[in-house]
């Protein structure tokens, strides 16, 4: 049996069936990120003067991924493009340099979450406070690399500021208190790992379908080659949805 408006089509929207599913599913989006944004907008407008945190991001490595994608946007298009002009293997080529692209993409920000969840900020139970990355740790003590401050105030705003990379020998028995960068730390970060992650779980998704494309999927392109294009098209619009998210967490999460 053929489903109908595969290729060809639909008389009512213009379009054919995928394509009109992949645009209702990017409304979706759309909404979901939409809250996510309105929750970063409203909650930092109501955090109390001071305290949201600025400068807590690498802008080099930020920008690196934002170029990344960028540039994978342009071998998505490129792969589609190829596969409308009958070239296969120049579509094998572009796609597979998207699939590079994406997954460098991913090891940066794995790069980025380590590095958070191996900071830590200790406080001892004389009053100071140790903030810095996991060295090591033994029974008797904790060795961290960073500096101390007086106040937690002091590491909200990083900007311009020189970081100091000593070396901390904290004795357990003087620790209060001892916290990681992660989700729990306050509410800057729960929002950076909700929506970078969620982001992140997305350009998963799309390397998943785009390695099926390229892979065991690609059989289609020999008995129905304008419905494997169809298909290279839909993921190269949710691909491009995935880079315009990103374009947007950017500037948020790293500028400001």
């Amino acid at each position: 049996m053929d489903i109908p408006y595969t290729v060809q089509p639909r008389p009512d929207t213009g379009v054919y069936n995928a394509k009109v599913g992949m645009w209702l599913f990017l409304a979706s989006e759309v909404m979901l990120f939409g809250g996510l944004f309105s929750a970063y907008i409203l909650l930092r407008v109501a955090a109390p003067e001071g305290t949201w945190p600025h400068g807590w991001l690498s802008i080099p490595l930020g920008t690196l991924n934002t170029l990344i994608l960028a540039l994978s946007a342009v071998t998505v298009l490129l792969a589609w493009a190829a596969c409308k002009a009958r070239m296969f293997d120049r579509y094998k080529f572009f796609q597979g340099i998207t699939l590079l692209l994406g997954v460098i993409f991913l090891g940066i920000k794995g790069y980025e979450y380590h590095d958070k969840l191996t900071h830590y900020t200790v406080v001892l139970k004389d009053g100071r406070i140790a903030d810095g990355h996991w060295v090591s740790a033994t029974p008797s003590e904790v060795v961290l690399k960073g500096e101390f401050v007086a106040e937690r105030s002091e590491l909200a705003d990083r900007r311009g500021r020189a970081k100091a990379h000593e070396e901390i020998r904290l004795a357990r028995d003087q620790v209060q208190k001892m916290q990681v960068y992660g989700p729990a730390y306050n509410t800057y970060l729960a929002l950076y790992f909700t929506m970078t992650g969620l982001h992140g779980l997305h350009v998963l998704g799309g390397l998943v379908v785009f390695a099926f494309l390229w892979g065991p999927g690609s059989r289609l392109w020999k008995t129905d080659p304008d419905r494997f294009t169809n298909r290279v098209e839909v993921a190269g619009l949710f691909w491009h949805f995935v880079d315009l998210v990103w374009i947007f967490l950017f500037p948020v999460l790293y500028l400001t």
